[in-house]
């Protein structure tokens, strides 16, 4: 039977614009181009755990706008389950994202439908939650509803992966409890831990101080540096494969998606680790959030240049 991963989380259209440099304060650029894609940290995971090989079910919300077809369309044309995804009144989320020419990105959410994902919608989709292996959240929907799903799925005798982005400080400290795996960033694993993060070494420190406050393993993703594996005994970096960056925008999403299908499909936690760098690589190779998100022959087929 295929891997069997829930992501419970949020949808955005991104609406994405490219210049040759992030703008200033109160500055105006010409940009070089514009495009719709259908993205949200959510749905981009849901994405990549899709077509890097599990079944995959999405519980959030949409808005009953354009957008809101569309955003369930594109994860429908991953063969996502789509049951769980509930159609509110109001406007759909947006992202809007610039590209600078090194690839860095600077981006704006407006939650819209993603706002209105309660705990009482989710408790509406238990059987969804009892039937995953693999439970992942992030932190674009209602924190009381990620809290809700993280304990769920400990009730329930899950594995739960908290992707805690957007982080602008530390979690609620019942929460830790809750989670077999942490994926920050650096930004994120300082807002988390309240330490600088720019550095394997920091990285590490960071790392034990969430483990310490209760997560069960934490992996911090150091973009081109790789990753940091800590789970309480050991510590070990995965270097990231070598690949020419074009557009950073979901590779992050990506890694914790690709992670996900290796590990509900019984990979070790390094096999799932270096997958889903792989992933995440192809992915910063591309423009676009899930249009970027590589397919499980693809991974297969990478070899470092």
């Amino acid at each position: 039977m295929p891997a069997k991963v829930v992501v419970v989380g949020s949808l955005n259209m991104d609406l994405v614009t490219r210049a040759q440099r992030l703008p200033r304060a109160g500055e105006t650029l010409h940009g070089k181009s514009f495009a719709t894609v259908s993205g949200g940290k959510g749905a981009n995971q849901a994405v990549a755990s899709a077509r890097l090989g599990a079944q995959v079910s999405m519980i959030g919300c949409v808005g009953n706008d354009a957008y809101g077809g569309q955003l369930r369309a594109a994860l429908l044309a991953e063969q996502i389950d789509c049951r769980a995804l509930t159609s509110v009144e109001g406007s759909s989320g947006v992202a809007l994202i610039v590209v600078d020419d090194s690839s860095q990105n600077a981006i704006v959410i407006v939650a819209g439908a993603n706002s209105l994902l309660t705990p009482g919608v989710v408790a509406g989709f238990d059987a969804v939650l009892a039937a995953a292996d693999v439970i992942i959240c992030q932190l674009e929907v209602p924190m009381q509803t990620v809290g809700y799903v993280l304990k769920r799925g400990r009730e329930l005798g899950k594995t739960v992966i908290l992707n805690p982005a957007p982080a602008t400080g530390p979690l609620p400290a019942d929460w830790y409890s809750s989670i077999d795996y942490l994926i920050p960033n650096e930004g994120e694993a300082s807002a988390l831990s309240g330490l600088p993060v720019d550095s394997l070494e920091s990285a590490e420190l960071a790392a034990n101080q969430l483990i310490a406050a209760g997560a069960g393993k934490v992996i911090i993703t150091l973009g081109a540096q790789g990753s940091l594996f800590a789970n309480g005994q050991s510590v070990e970096h995965f270097p990231a494969p070598k690949v020419k960056a074009v557009d950073t925008t979901a590779a992050g999403d990506t890694f914790v998606g690709g992670f996900a299908a290796a590990l509900a499909s019984g990979k070790s936690e390094a096999w799932a680790i270096r997958f889903g760098q792989v992933a995440a690589a192809l992915s910063v190779t591309r423009a676009g959030a899930q249009p970027s998100i590589p397919s499980l022959s693809d991974v297969q087929a990478f070899k470092a240049p």
